[in-house]
């Protein structure tokens, strides 16, 4: 059945709103799918803050069209320059080839394997690994949380492959490069044996700021404490902690263009959905990020108590 002009018309104009847009599942702070996770992090990557999302979850009617008008089954969709490019495992395979760079009139990735070391129990560990399993890889992915997966699977060939004492690991290319001096060892846990890695690249965790500890570094520190309100223009109408800032996409850019050991303090009620937004700025690579902990209803009780309460 031809798709309802209206319908197809809304699909356009979100399609021609940005150059690169996104059907997903869930927004860029809080993907609620894995492949949509998963695009979400390679875009991030080449593009961050120039792209659009659309969350299909919000709108039944777009999340049943698109899919009809691409002539494609499932989400996410990406398409740039008004060019439907393809799904996760499409948009995934031209990220390792490049091909996504191109396409986004990015220079070629840069392919150098990382140096990596490998203990002894861990070169001997791998290797049985790879024993009885021609055509299997020893892969190692890093994704956007700094959070590593070992994965034994088929070598496609695009991969980027770092040796040690003769155990070869493949990467992609968006591991490669959080991967340089990258130490792996052996450990015994509760589960068994498993590998302890040291990656000297991961920023820092998120750190928990209480708000009595943020009221005190903002009186310290001014202007150069940013202070971002990830919640809806709504709620900021009902209360909102001075001076902040309300995140949206022109936010994002801005924060995102800022030096990497600037302090980001991030709120919304109750701190949870804040403290994903802080993890996404952790994963950019800033290095002093927090989360208000309890988020704005804890302000309004231990230290602003003229808030309204919601």
């Amino acid at each position: 059945m031809p798709l309802d002009p209206s319908l197809q018309s809304r699909i356009e104009s979100l399609i021609e709103a940005d150059r690169v847009v996104l059907f997903m599942k869930g927004t860029r702070m809080q993907p609620m799918c894995g492949f949509s996770a998963t695009t979400v992090s390679m875009l991030d990557s080449l593009v961050p803050g120039d792209y659009t999302t659309v969350n299909v979850l919000e709108d039944q009617q777009v999340r049943d069209g698109i899919k009809q008008f691409s002539e494609w089954p499932t989400i996410p969709q990406l398409y740039i320059e008004r060019e439907f490019v393809g799904g996760c495992d499409i948009v995934k395979q031209m990220f390792n080839s490049g091909e996504l760079h191109e396409a986004l009139g990015l220079e070629a990735p840069d392919r150098t394997p990382p140096e990596i070391s490998l203990s002894d129990a861990a070169a001997e560990l791998i290797r049985r690994a790879r024993q009885g399993n021609p055509g299997q890889g020893v892969h190692l992915s890093i994704d956007g949380r700094w959070q590593h997966a070992f994965n034994l699977g088929p070598i496609q060939g695009d991969e980027i492959r770092a040796e040690d004492k003769g155990v070869e690991i493949l990467f992609d290319i968006a591991s490669a490069p959080k991967a340089k001096n990258l130490a792996i060892d052996i450990e015994e846990t509760m589960q068994g044996t498993a590998f302890k890695i040291d990656n000297p690249n991961a920023p820092p965790p998120v750190k928990q700021i209480t708000p009595t500890e943020l009221a005190q570094a903002m009186a310290a520190q001014g202007s150069s404490l940013k202070l971002v309100d990830t919640r809806t223009v709504e709620e900021r109408e009902k209360a909102k902690i001075e001076p902040s800032i309300l995140l949206d996409r022109e936010t994002m850019q801005e924060l995102s263009a800022l030096p990497k050991d600037t302090r980001l303090v991030f709120y919304c009620h109750s701190g949870v959905r804040s403290q994903s937004v802080a993890e996404h700025f952790r994963a950019e690579g800033f290095v002093d990020v927090h989360n208000l902990k309890g988020g704005i209803d804890a302000w309004s009780i231990e230290v602003d108590t003229s808030l309204a309460r919601y």
